[in-house]
This record gives structure tokens, C-alpha cells and sequence, in this order.
């Protein structure tokens, strides 16, 4: 069969690597894809926005599954043109996606069903934000209500920080038009753990869990960028944690999109706070994690291709999902800067140590072929990756690996998966 991928960074190349493991597939195009992502499938110059343009695609080359990695894509309602043509897609619909979309729409459906989140106020203009944080409890945290890369989350410690951060989202519109209404959110405390689960309308699949390092610097310091690196499984996402989960928020999730009208077919992102109550959700997303993808879908021994499928076809309760008994981490190569400032088309240089060797990986997120090299192409650049027997090993591995490869102003954290030294 063939198979197009939407999307162009670490998360479409995992996505790539993985579909192309299953005997059925024999030819895989990405659309555009990335340096990367070219040595693995066909790169396809269409936009992942450029919704008709990539159906006529689909279309003229017989594609028999579209698979849609980025959150852009289907809040904007990809999926819905695809189903239109009869062309079999995997990913949420318009009206499902919206769960990543709108932070107000998903606080609300989660206080309408009792599923257990922060306390929040949702706000439609600057001034009334403002005046609701004169008297709030800090820290308190700001979120743009729509999609901002994964950047749009503001923690304040205090009154003035705060103040500054409505002006940013709502006056300044640093997260453009995401930042049309805010959602203030109580400050939660504990551990934060990613569960990515597949769905099919009805039936919910939940997947390994892992934990993602949201801010640039080491020690949780710096600007929220999309992801410095991941570890998988979480020592903290225990047996009675999952249980909780399952019976309160994961399937009371897809039982809330059905009986609002918009049942959920594809990956819910749940992004989870082990609080001193109990598991609260943080946020939900619409697809695959970047980097959470990378350390998940190397765990992962079933056919993917037969999951999207089952899916698509509301016949997910047939699966068993399979996670092998060992640990994955990716450390994130970024661009000296990154998430602010930074220079681009920088010559790679390494990659070829990758080869052959057996549990590492090095995922393309910013790369692109010029003049037969792969240069720097982005502020997230690569996710090197690896396996091990526990987290520890995975991690001493994953670090090991960022020395094979050098690009000049290469940043990464040195503390990714720290926390398994205190679990």
C-alpha cells in the first residue's frame, strides 16, 4: 500500500520510520517532509495547510492511507476534505480537534463531564483579565486559548508578571490570533507525564507513557519552546496512576466528544499533573507529541498501520497494543537561540555514525537538503534518540549519541530524564 505523511519535523520522521517497518507498505510519500524525512519516503513541496492541493495528491497517486501529524492541519479541518473525497485518513475531524484548539472549549467540556483539571476563568478581553488577577493567588498560569507551537503557556509568579503576560498574549499578540481569549488557570504542583492514546470514536487505546522537557535551558529554566527532549516510560506513571486515569479521564474523554456530537478518531495527547490529588489534565492535543512520538513509537511493536487502520474503522477494541519491556530517551539538538533568535543553514556534520547501530536514532525536526548536504533548517534540529534496558541506560546512550553529530551553535540541555535519578 501507499501511505502519505502530512507534516515536516521530528514527529512526521518517527511517524515515516515506524510506518515504514509494516510489510504492508511499499511506498511512502511525506508532504513537504524534511532533509531527514528524505532518505526514508518521497518529499512531496505541498504545504500541510494546502488542504485540496494534497487530497488532488492522494488522489492522482492512489494513496491508500493519509496520516496527519501536525495540530495546524487538523484544527483547520484536513480530515473533513479528505472524507469528502472517500480518501481513508487518520487524524481527528474539524469539529474533534477543536479538543487541541480552543483551551477555553476543552476546560469547559472537562468541567461539564467531571474530569478532573485546574480550576480556570476564561477571559475575552485584556481588561477583564486584568481585573479578575488583582485579587488571584499566584503563581498562576496564562494560556493563549489557541494553537501558539506549543509555546503559548505563560507561568507567573506574581501580580506583575502576570499583568505583563495578558499584555503579551491579548495586546501585544505575540501567539497572534491565539491570543483572542485567555484562559487563567490555577497552578498545579507534582509531576508531569504525556500519555498519547489512540481512539476510534468509542473505544480508547492508551499508550506507554513519557515525559517531555518543555523549557530551553537546563533545570526547567528559560522560554517554554516546543520540547527539548523526552523520556519514556515514566517512573512516576505507576499502576494505580493508570488505572485512575483510565476509569476518570481517558475514556470519560471520548465519551464526552460522543455526546457532544464530535466523536474523536486518531491520538489524544493527554498532558497529565500528578498532583497531591490525584492526576489532573494540563492540556489535551489532537495528534502525536513532538518529541513524545520519538520515544514512544521505538517502544511501540505492533503494526502501526493496522492501529490507524482500526481506527479509522471503529474497530479498535480487536487491538492489543504491545510496548516492549525496556526505555527510550531523546535529547533535542536545537539551534544556539532557539526559541528565540537563531541562525539557520548550518552543514550537518555526523550523521553517518548513525548507521547500523542498533537502538540509536537520530530524527530530522529542522533539516533540509542543499546542494547535496543537510543543513540546519529550524531552531529544533534533530532528536537523537536512543534505546536501553532501563531509563538509565537509555539515557547514558542518548548522550553518547549527541557526540556523534555537530552542527555549528549546537545547543542541548544535559539534564533531560534527571528525574529518574529521584523516582
Amino acid at each position: 500500500m501507499k501511505v502519505l505523511v502530512v507534516g515536516s519535523g521530528g514527529r512526521e520522521h518517527a511517524l515515516v520510520w515506524k510506518i515504514a517497518q509494516s510489510p504492508r507498505v511499499e511506498k511512502i510519500y511525506c508532504a513537504p517532509g524534511n532533509g531527514g524525512i528524505g532518505q526514508m519516503a518521497e518529499c512531496v513541496p505541498i504545504g500541510a495547510m494546502e488542504f485540496d492541493r494534497l487530497a488532488d495528491f492522494a488522489q492522482e497517486n492512489q494513496v491508500d492511507l493519509t496520516v496527519v501529524g501536525m495540530d495546524d492541519p487538523l484544527v483547520g479541518g484536513i480530515v473533513d476534505v479528505f472524507e469528502a473525497r472517500h480518501l481513508p485518513v487518520f487524524g481527528p475531524r474539524k469539529n474533534a480537534a477543536i479538543l487541541e484548539g480552543s483551551k477555553a472549549f476543552s476546560k469547559e467540556l472537562m468541567k461539564k463531564y467531571h474530569i478532573p483539571t485546574a480550576g480556570y476563568e476564561t477571559f475575552e478581553s485584556a481588561e477583564e483579565a486584568q481585573k479578575y488577577l488583582e485579587t488571584a493567588r499566584f503563581p498562576i498560569v496564562l494560556k493563549a486559548d489557541g494553537l501558539a507551537l506549543g509555546k503559548g503557556v505563560l507561568i507567573c509568579m506574581n501580580k506583575e508578571e502576570a499583568m505583563a503576560g495578558v499584555k503579551t498574549i491579548m495586546l501585544d499578540k505575540q501567539f497572534g490570533s491565539a491570543g483572542n481569549r485567555l484562559v487563567v488557570e490555577e497552578f498545579l504542583t507534582g509531576r508531569e507525564v504525556s500519555v498519547l492514546s489512540f481512539c476510534d470514536g468509542k473505544t480508547i487505546r492508551p499508550m506507554t507513557s513519557a515525559q517531555d522537557h518543555k523549557r530551553a535551558k537546563d533545570g526547567d529554566q528559560g522560554l517554554n519552546t516546543g520540547g527539548m527532549g523526552t523520556f519514556s516510560p515514566s517512573p512516576f506513571y505507576t499502576e494505580e496512576v493508570d488505572a485512575f486515569c483510565k476509569k476518570y479521564i481517558y475514556q470519560p474523554t471520548v465519551d464526552a466528544m460522543a455526546a457532544e456530537g464530535r466523536p474523536f478518531q486518531g491520538v489524544i495527547f493527554f498532558g497529565l499533573m500528578l498532583t497531591d490529588q490525584g492526576p489532573k489534565v494540563l492540556e489535551y492535543n489532537a495528534r502525536f507529541g513532538d518529541p513524545e512520538a520519538q520515544v514512544v513509537l521505538p517502544r511501540m511493536e505492533n503494526d502501526i498501520v493496522d492501529v490507524f487502520e482500526a481506527c479509522i474503522q471503529g474497530t479498535l477494541d480487536q487491538v492489543e497494543l504491545k510496548f516492549a519491556d525496556n526505555a527510550c530517551v531523546c535529547v533535542v539538538l536545537a539551534s544556539g537561540g532557539y526559541p528565540e533568535h537563531y541562525a539557520k543553514g548550518y552543514e550537518i556534520h555526523g550523521l553517518e555514525n548513525f548507521a547500523g547501530k542498533d537502538g540509536y536514532y537520530v530524527f530530522h525536526a529542522g533539516t533540509k537538503a542543499e546542494n547535496g548536504k543537510l543543513v540546519t533548517s529550524g531552531g529544533r534540529v534533530l532528536g537523537v534518540t536512543a534505546l536501553g534496558k532501563d531509563l538509565r541506560e537509555a539515557r547514558s546512550n542518548a548522550y553518547e549519541a549527541t557526540k556523534w553529530v555537530d552542527f555549528t551553535d549546537k545547543y542541548c540541555r544535559s539534564d533531560i530524564g534527571k528525574a529518574i535519578d529521584e523516582a
